[in-house]
């Protein structure tokens, strides 16, 4: 290595570029170079806003389900007091003489008339939810 002199530095691609331009070329080089630097700035707005978007629909997505989850246990909480009550009314049942168990029947069969639509309720409110 000794005896060599050191190098100089050669210009970028660039300044070799706009160097040999005339002047109305290197005006438009320059134009063209701020458009790519305002894309640039635009691409990363665009990613900015992007990022802020998808953490709001990720946070309303999370209340979304809190909420459902609270929906769901009172509904099932309902839905439990039914089948409590139909249980009830067939243990009166079980016990009922003569034809009083015609109408612990007749109250029954409303309790799960009632509990059905509720479940059902409830089944297609959550399908609902799933599919948005």
């Amino acid at each position: 290595m000794a005896g060599t002199a050191p190098r100089k530095r050669s210009k970028t691609a660039g300044s070799r570029a706009t160097a040999k331009l005339s002047p109305e070329a290197r005006a438009a080089y320059g134009e063209i170079r701020k458009g790519v630097a305002h894309l640039e700035k635009s691409i990363a707005e665009i990613q900015r806003g992007f990022r802020k978007a998808e953490k709001k629909i990720e946070a309303d997505a999370r209340a979304r389900v809190r909420e459902l989850r609270r929906d769901a246990q009172a509904q099932l909480g309902a839905l439990k007091a039914k089948q409590r009550d139909a249980l009830r009314s067939l243990k009166d049942l079980s016990a009922a003489a003569g034809e009083s168990w015609r109408e612990i029947k007749q109250s029954a069969d409303s309790a799960l008339d009632g509990a059905r639509a509720t479940a059902s309720s409830i089944i297609e409110r959550f399908r609902s939810a799933i599919q948005g």
